[in-house]
């Protein structure tokens, strides 16, 4: 997958977005720099790119984020620092879009320099073990209600089905009949397919595009 200056990362809630944005953002940061995570999921999320501070710094990357994150806001506040993301074109920005209708708002108000610059990948999580995206067909549902919302087409999808730490090797490998329907009924590749570390080995040479994830840890 070629990376654009702004690569965006939508989902369901609970699909583990935030995870794959931190883990996408550092391994960025080892090839390019500078390089900024902005937090843009500011609906009561559970878990946050907050959480994973220590991280990103340690890897150089740069941490923008609402002083509301985790609040119960009905209109999303972005503080002016967000605004870098569309200003500073020598910036690689990874930005982790809230899930939900109110989530999603917030994006709207970068929407329309991201579209005009137009050097951006929207990639949709997807994952076949939540409840309200188990079927193809419901979860190309959820997609394009996250796509209304933001404005920002979705551009391609990663497949980050998974039971959480119980998560085995056959579980991935089920679950991509499920992503390659969701890909054909959308029209969008799967640009990867994302992993515990510790799952990686058993599955590295049989899913193309497979990236290994250090799962967050919840601290607040």
């Amino acid at each position: 997958m070629k990376v654009k200056r702004i690569t965006l990362f939508v989902g369901h809630y609970g699909s583990g977005k935030t995870n794959i944005a931190v883990n996408y953002a550092i391994a960025l940061a080892k090839t390019r720099n500078p390089v900024a995570l902005a937090d843009l999921d500011i609906v009561n999320p559970y878990f946050r790119s907050k959480d994973s501070l220590a991280d990103l710094e340690a890897a150089g990357v740069r941490l923008i984020a609402s002083p509301y994150a985790g609040g119960n806001l009905d209109i999303p506040a972005l503080p002016q620092e967000m605004y870098a993301v569309t200003d500073d074109k020598n910036l690689t920005a990874i930005l982790d879009v809230g899930g939900d209708d109110r989530g999603a708002l917030a994006l709207g108000r970068l929407t329309p320099a991201i579209l005009a610059e137009n050097d951006f990948a929207c990639l949709a999580v997807v994952n076949r073990y939540r409840p309200l995206t188990r079927t193809p067909a419901d979860t190309v549902e959820v997609l394009r209600e996250i796509e209304g919302a933001g404005g920002v087409p979705i551009t391609g999808l990663v497949n980050n089905s998974n039971v959480g730490r119980e998560t085995t090797p056959e579980d991935v490998l089920d679950s991509l009949a499920y992503a390659a329907e969701v890909s054909r009924l959308t029209g969008l590749p799967v640009v990867m397919t994302t992993v515990d570390r510790g799952v990686y080995p058993a599955l590295s040479g049989k899913i193309p595009d497979l990236f290994p994830l250090d799962l967050q840890k919840k601290i607040g």
